[in-house]
């Protein structure tokens, strides 16, 4: 049997080294080949007990290696320069930056929610780290009763700005409802990612979705308070039901909160209500781990189910 190569191009990234460390915990074994920026080419990191040098990423290493699998935690100019090489070279790229994720072309994955659209792709999108625990969630009630329209509202961790952040203002006792950069509509980048993307994965683009994206002080974890109107009536209680037996969800009777919540792969819900100011609507509290969830275990899964 053949050991399967996987690159991981942005190693040394917070969720970079979260992609390698889940892999360990999850017990893939391969032939591993570490890509990171130039300040750290050769230096070496030890993967299931063998040590593997980091390297700078070039077109002959590319077609050198023809890796299997390719992951990538670099940004969207890298995935945009490199990931279309490494697809030319025969390797499947599961992407986590935002460059490729509303190319129609390109599917968009949670596993627990869209596995089929993978189809015959060899470049695969991995979704926002707060879409991702929205959409687990909300797809099986979306099945069940059709949304209308959602209403989000994030509270978004530090670890979500990556290593050594910059905020307009100070983080600590502030919150900041400016993530990513302002579009000309009036949301900003963060909230046009959560309403394009959960149309995207849910295949629902009619749905109507509202979304307002606030970073707070906590080191890990992202919190989204969803307000969903559906075309059905929900049953609350057969709606606890669903989401007790959802795969990818801990359902809670009360709540979860980002220190319980930090290092699981689950997404919890909680806070199940019915919202009385108008018909057929739900309020929900989630909570995921935005590098675990949110980012590299999404994308080791999605690999999971190709190697599968």
């Amino acid at each position: 049997m053949s050991t399967t190569k996987i690159a991981v191009i942005g190693a040394t990234g917070l969720v970079g080294e979260m992609i390698l460390k889940i892999l360990q915990e999850r017990q893939i074994n391969g032939e591993y080949f570490l890509f990171a920026s130039a300040e750290h080419a050769g230096e070496k990191l030890t993967i299931n007990g063998d040590e593997y040098l980091l390297e700078v990423l070039t077109t002959a290493r590319i077609q050198e290696i023809k890796a299997d699998f390719a992951l990538f935690a670099a940004g969207a100019e890298v995935s945009r320069v490199w990931a279309p090489q490494f697809v030319a070279a025969g390797t499947t790229v599961i992407d986590n930056s935002s460059f490729f994720r509303m190319d129609s072309s390109v599917p968009l994955i949670v596993p627990e929610v869209n596995p089929q659209a993978i189809g015959n792709c060899k470049l695969i999108a991995n979704p926002n780290c707060s879409t991702i625990g929205a959409v687990v969630a909300l797809a099986p009630l979306d099945r069940i009763y059709k949304i209308k329209r959602i209403v989000y509202s994030t509270y978004q961790a530090i670890s979500g700005a990556g290593r050594n952040p910059k905020f307009k203002h100070p983080i600590m006792n502030n919150v900041l409802p400016d993530i990513d950069v302002l579009l000309p509509d009036g949301n900003t980048k963060e909230e046009a990612k959560m309403i394009n993307e959960t149309r995207k994965i849910l295949g629902r683009a009619d749905i109507a979705i509202s979304a307002t994206a606030a970073r707070v002080p906590v080191a890990n974890a992202h919190c989204v308070s969803i307000n969903v109107e559906f075309y059905h009536e929900p049953d609350l209680a057969q709606v606890k039901e669903i989401l007790q037996h959802t795969p990818g969800v801990v359902y809670c009777d009360d709540y979860a909160v980002p220190t319980s919540v930090s290092g699981h792969d689950e997404v919890y819900v909680g806070r199940v209500r019915i919202d009385t100011s108008q018909p057929n609507t739900l309020n929900l509290w989630t909570v995921s781990d935005n590098l675990r969830k949110g980012a590299a275990t999404n994308a080791v899964q999605i690999m999971e189910l190709l190697l599968a």
